[in-house]
Formats: structure tokens, C-alpha cells, sequence
């Protein structure tokens, strides 16, 4: 049980970097999108909702990103709740 408790940690600390990157590329955009928006100066900003989108210059995600950020987002939760779970309690610590 030590060794699985080892390697979920171990793919949750690999997996961190590259889900957290493009989801905080998501939430800055998006945010300053609307700050954007609500002042009128949407149209001076329209490259932003392009990156929220997933749409890098040439490189366009824009089907994919939604769900790889999804995706990321959901594997990072239910191995972060796994390891919160398995970790023993305040109570049996003191025992």
C-alpha cells in the first residue's frame, strides 16, 4: 500500500506543472478579458480570448485545450482527494 500511496504522489507531482500552466493561462486570460469587457475596450483585446481559447498563433487547440484543461484539472483532483483520503488523521497520529 506504501508503494501505491509512493507512485500517486509521484504522478501528482510530475503532472502539477503541466496542468497548472495552461489553467493559469486560462484564468488570467479570461479574467482580463472581462476586465476588459466591462471597461469597453473589448475589441483592444480580442489576442486575449484567442490564448483563453487555446489558440497560440499558428497553433490552434482550440477543440482540444477545453477538454485537455478539463482532463488535467479532473486527474489532479481525484489523485490530490486519493492522497488526502489515504493520509492518516490528526487522531491516529496522536494515538
Amino acid at each position: 500500500m506504501a508503494i501505491n500511496r509512493v507512485r500517486l504522489r509521484q504522478l501528482h507531482r510530475a503532472l502539477v506543472p503541466f496542468i497548472v500552466l495552461p489553467l493559469l493561462l486560462t484564468l488570467t486570460t479570461g479574467m482580463l478579458f472581462q476586465i476588459a469587457a466591462a471597461s469597453d475596450r473589448a475589441n483592444d483585446f480580442l489576442w486575449l480570448l484567442d490564448l483563453h481559447r487555446g489558440k497560440f498563433g499558428q497553433i490552434n487547440l482550440e477543440l482540444v485545450y477545453p477538454i485537455l484543461n478539463a482532463l488535467g484539472l479532473l486527474t489532479l483532483i481525484i489523485t490530490g482527494s486519493i492522497m488526502w483520503y489515504q493520509s492518516p488523521s490528526q487522531k491516529k497520529k496522536s494515538s
